[in-house]
């Protein structure tokens, strides 16, 4: 251990390792409405991209990588929302999404819904701190 505090203050990505990054480009814009925030050729001969989406106001992004090893997909993320039914009801009527039959409270734990991206990356939609009094 150092002396030195930490320069890190937030965190700012989260990674999802996706199949292919049109899709997922598609699918969290399309059917969760997320917005693109970044899709940026990069590497030595622009080969790569580096895309990001990210809840509408929201300061943190997820970037949609191609996998690393031989599988995409295995990491999750949550994100907040004030009203955990209306969103799920939402998600529901939209059709197409992996999603859990109804929200799922447990003593201790927020009222929560998880869902699963088309390669098996899951988001846990909770409900935020404010809205549970």
């Amino acid at each position: 251990m150092t002396d030195s505090p930490t320069t890190v203050s937030n965190i700012g990505v989260a990674m999802f390792t996706v199949s292919n990054q049109d899709d997922a480009i598609a699918f969290y814009t399309e059917k969760l409405d997320f917005e693109l925030r970044a899709d940026i050729a990069f590497g030595p001969d622009q080969e790569m991209r580096w895309v990001e989406v990210a809840p509408r106001g929201s300061t943190a992004r997820l970037a949609l990588n191609h996998p690393m090893g031989d599988e995409p997909g295995g990491s999750s993320i949550g994100v907040e929302t004030a009203d955990v039914p209306a969103e799920h009801a939402r998600l529901t009527a939209i059709g197409g999404i992996d999603l859990d039959p109804e929200p799922m409270q447990n003593p201790g734990a927020p009222l929560m819904f998880m869902l699963r991206d088309p390669d098996h990356n899951t988001v846990v939609g909770v409900e935020t701190p404010d809205s549970q009094d």
